[in-house]
């Protein structure tokens, strides 16, 4: 078996489960490193897989002594060798670095992210870096396309992350699990033309504009006079349009949608829409082309995100931003609305659902109608009352986006593994929550917190299904991963090393949360 693999010029299918056990096992035997029977793989006469020994994980190479395999010098050298089966060996075990991971991408296809297009997808935070495992086992069996590498600038900041460090975790996470059937990568919540240049360096595929800074949200309350002069005052040149032929365009014009209703922006509706939206056109526009430059004819999906606004997205709203976009010669793959109710951080949806249901069907609507493309649904995690509507709605045309709730479901782990440490992190998310709250919109009183020293280490994981502790322990994550005492990590070392020794609790905890996101939309039959 080891023989043809290294014969092989090509990327090699997948091996069954127990020859791949069967071969895992005599590479432990002879290199003492344990691989992860789904991440073997060959090409180009080398046979490269993930291992651990201990809680070190590396990436190592095998080949046949005395050859010269070309594809070994875009990877790390750390000489190893060994004889399996009579056959002769030379290899290195490399770190899971940068330079590793590009080599990985270069040369095993399948840990390159790519474009998913107008299909059924999920994407996948993992603010840790270790999650993409479980994130691939939750997916295997689920009809949506997964985004393994998600994150947005706000996300990176707060965590001490680079892009090319969210990338390369997804790379290295995808091939430990042998995962073949494709992944994109979301650089998200982009608002600058610099967010833009550092994500296609780290090779990104879809990149989510936020220019919720631009929306007007005072227009939604505005008299016609206000109107008639914040319309006045939008940035035309960047529009590329007067004020003349953009009201010719819409106002008293119908749009016969295909569920057969009919939008028709009077004048107020039309003056209202533009003008809460107009300058968020614009940036979004600059900033597509901002990067299509800067991909140099590179393919990528686009994403228009207005969820983080104080006002939800009339279906007026929206064809006037669909017609706009399109106008401009944007092309996008999907776009998130504000929807009515509230999406608060990591817990279920609030607000009436048969009010959500109506506006959700005009939004899927509109994308019928001026796409097809996705509607996406950020702040995505734990609103598990919606997902049955949205996809018996939306079919096809959805996306949904997850961040927080895997890190939630991490310290459930910990809840496990290491209740003092758990203890910790709460009473530390408790104090600092009033602080951290301010860029989120979360409702969780403080009060309602259960106090971390009065709970049984049995209660501990059950905080996590306490609404008011899962917000707290949400918006806190940035100052958990970062904070110090005296230069030195207080929680992010121990926090990572507990997890990375119980890395099955870890996966299983995590896979089994994300599964009651995907399963709602497994297609009938």
């Amino acid at each position: 078996m080891l023989s043809t693999l290294l014969e092989s010029r090509h990327i090699t299918p997948p091996l069954p489960d127990a020859k791949a056990g069967e071969l895992a096992g005599q590479i432990a035997e002879a290199t003492g490193w344990q691989p992860y029977p789904q991440s073997i793989a060959a090409t180009g006469g080398v046979v490269a897989f993930l291992a651990r020994r201990g809680t070190e994980k590396r990436l190592c190479l095998l080949w046949r002594e005395g050859s010269q395999p070309d594809l070994v010098s875009d990877f790390c050298r750390e000489q190893v060798s060994a004889e399996i089966d009579g056959v002769k060996l030379a290899g290195q075990a490399g770190y899971l670095d940068h330079m590793n991971a590009e080599g990985l991408r270069k040369h095993f296809s399948f840990t390159r992210p790519r474009l998913i297009g107008v299909q059924p997808s999920f994407g996948a935070g993992d603010r840790l870096g270790l999650a993409t495992p479980a994130h691939v086992r939750s997916v295997r069996a689920s009809d949506m396309r997964p985004f393994f590498a998600q994150q947005s600038i706000r996300e990176m900041t707060r965590t001490g992350r680079t892009p090319e460090q969210v990338m390369d975790s997804a790379t290295f996470g995808v091939f430990q699990e042998g995962w073949r059937e494709g992944f994109g990568a979301d650089a998200d919540h982009l608002k600058t033309k610099e967010d833009i240049n550092l994500t296609v360096a780290a090779g990104f595929t879809m990149f989510t504009i936020d220019p919720g800074d631009h929306v007007d949200n005072a227009a939604e309350a505005a008299n016609m006079p206000l109107l008639s002069e914040k319309l006045a005052a939008l940035p035309w040149p960047a529009l590329r349009i007067n004020s003349e032929d953009l009201c010719r365009r819409f106002i008293g014009q119908s749009c016969r949608l295909p569920d057969d209703s009919v939008v028709t922006l009077d004048e107020e509706a039309f003056f209202r829409a533009a003008a809460k939206y107009g300058r968020a056109l614009a940036h979004t526009a600059q900033m597509y082309r901002h990067l299509k430059a800067k991909m140099g004819g590179r393919p990528f999906e686009l994403e228009m995100s207005v969820d983080e606004t104080a006002t939800p997205t009339s279906v007026e709203e929206h064809v006037f931003v669909a017609g706009e976009l399109r106008r401009l010669g944007v092309e996008w793959v999907s776009l998130a609305p504000r929807f009515v109710g509230e999406f608060e951080k990591g817990v279920d949806y609030i607000g009436d659902l048969a009010a959500f249901e109506r506006s959700f069907a005009s939004h899927v609507a509109v994308a019928r109608h001026f796409g097809p493309y996705k509607i996406s649904i950020h702040s995505g995690s734990d609103k598990f009352s919606i997902y049955p509507i949205a996809a018996r709605l939306a079919g096809d045309l959805v996306h949904l986006k997850t961040a927080g709730t895997s890190y939630l479901e991490a310290l459930r782990a910990i809840a496990t593994i290491d209740p003092a440490l758990f203890r910790e992190i709460l009473a530390f998310a408790i104090e600092r929550y009033p602080e951290d709250r301010a860029s989120y919109h979360v409702s969780a009183d403080l009060g309602k917190v259960p106090a971390p020293e009065g709970l049984k280490d049995s209660d501990l994981s059950a905080v996590l299904d306490q609404f008011d502790a899962r917000e707290v322990l949400h918006v806190t994550f940035g100052s958990v991963l970062t904070a110090q005492v005296g230069g030195t990590p207080r929680f992010r070392d121990r926090l990572m090393r507990a997890l990375e020794e119980n890395e099955e609790i870890h996966y299983d905890t995590v896979r089994a949360h994300i599964e009651r996101h995907v399963r709602p939309f497994a297609r009938a039959g």
